[in-house]
Order: structure tokens, then C-alpha cells, then sequence
């Protein structure tokens, strides 16, 4: 079987792609979610598609 080969994975830039927040998590950027190129609807705080928590859209929209 031919699976697809997945592209090589990017170093993430610290203040770029991601920063801590105040209790130690990883919080991703809205650079790096437009980076990935799709949306996951876990409903990431800087989503740029629509699906930030406190989105009055963002059950209405679908990336």
C-alpha cells in the first residue's frame, strides 16, 4: 500500500508560533494555525478560521 508522505515537521519559533500563558501551557499563535493550513474545531483561542472560544460566528462557520 502507498500511504502519503507527511511533510517534514517545522521548528516552532518561540513568540512566533506559540507562547506560555501564565500557567505554563502552550498556547498556539494564530501564525502557526495559518502555517498548518486547517482548522481542528477544538476551538483554539487564537483560531484565525473562526473557531475562537467567545466567537459569536463560530458555529456557523466551517473551514
Amino acid at each position: 500500500m502507498n500511504q502519503p508522505v507527511p511533510k517534514s515537521p517545522q521548528r516552532l519559533v518561540e513568540n512566533v508560533d506559540f507562547y506560555f500563558n501564565e500557567l505554563g501551557l502552550m498556547v498556539f499563535t494564530a501564525e502557526y494555525h495559518r502555517k498548518r493550513g486547517y482548522c481542528c474545531k477544538s476551538g483554539c483561542r487564537h483560531c484565525p478560521y473562526g473557531n475562537a472560544p467567545g466567537d459569536a460566528n463560530a458555529s456557523l462557520r466551517k473551514a
